[in-house]
């Protein structure tokens, strides 16, 4: 029962590393042996699991489906092993999918408290500002805004955070405030590829306006919008978690504040089959009552 639970935690290792080398180093096990291990496993349960290349392993259509059905089968017995301890204890490797801006605002400065709770624990942060593939990665939970996309992916609202428009008040000194969102076509505008399209909208008292942005500087990580506006470059749409530490230290100031520019939902995202583990769950609860003093609520 062991060789066979160990083969099935090294199978998961395989498909999110898509090498056997690569898992064979994480359990310190040669990569024939690895080979070896899930050759066997694939004889056990009669159906091959991976593609091999010269390059790299890939999982099929069946050990794709596979995989899913064992990592939810693996986070329950790690749910009933916590249990069985009765310590609350959490140990094993969390591994947390966030983009850049959410890591270094939110999750960093939160993790020495949640560090402290459960100090045999591992944390891993898969930072990307574009969405992860949860099995491929091995994300245990994800931290997403807005809509969602993943069809057999469990979701938990977190919440949601304002769409701001936002510039430096040395930049506004020299240039002037917009007054409207029409006015916006006069200044340098900073805008994330991560925002679908350059047309941004705004409403007030019934009335919609639609501005098309000509963009002037043009970033591919959220993080790099904020820190581009409070240097003066010019304006930027954040949503409010993305700038809340500038607006309370003054660096930033919010521009058209009686304009509303939308809400930005929050999700924290569990893959197929992991929904369950207990490491997951609980760093969604230590993070779901503190997110309002980062913008988020």
């Amino acid at each position: 029962m062991h060789d066979y639970l160990f083969a099935l935690k090294l199978f998961v290792r395989v498909a999110h590393t898509g090498s056997f080398s690569a898992a064979g180093r994480e359990l310190a096990l040669t990569q024939p042996s690895v080979s070896r291990t899930i050759s066997s496993l694939e004889q056990e349960v009669g159906i091959q699991l991976l593609t091999r290349t010269t390059r790299a392993v890939a999982l099929t259509e069946a050990g794709a489906d596979f995989l899913a059905r064992v990592e939810s089968i693996l986070s329950a017995l790690e749910e009933a092993e916590q249990a069985a301890r009765g310590t609350g204890e959490l140990r094993g490797v969390l591994r947390l999918g966030v983009t850049t801006s959410f890591a270094l605002r939110v999750v960093v400065p939160l993790l020495p408290a949640f560090a402290e709770l459960h100090p045999a624990l591992h944390v891993e942060l898969l930072m990307n500002d574009q969405r992860q593939n949860l099995i491929a990665d091995g994300v245990d939970v994800a931290v997403r805004y807005g809509p969602l996309s993943d069809s057999g992916a469990m979701a938990r609202r977190l919440g949601a955070t304002p769409r701001l428009l936002v510039a430096a008040p040395s930049y506004i000194a020299k240039v002037g405030a917009p007054l409207s969102p029409r006015d916006l076509h006069k200044y340098r505008m900073i805008s994330a590829r991560t925002i679908a399209g350059n047309a941004w909208a705004f409403a007030k008292d019934g009335e919609t306006v639609q501005v098309k942005i000509a963009e002037h500087m043009v970033v591919s990580v959220n993080e790099v919008s904020a820190a581009a506006a409070a240097a003066g470059l010019g304006i930027a749409s954040l949503s409010l978690s993305g700038c809340v530490q500038e607006l309370r230290a003054g660096t930033l100031v919010r521009l058209l504040p009686d304009w509303d520019m939308g809400s930005i939902e929050v999700n924290a995202v569990f893959s197929a089959g992991r929904a369950s583990k207990p490491s997951a769950k609980a760093f969604v609860e230590f993070l779901r009552p503190k997110l309002q003093e980062f913008g988020i609520s």
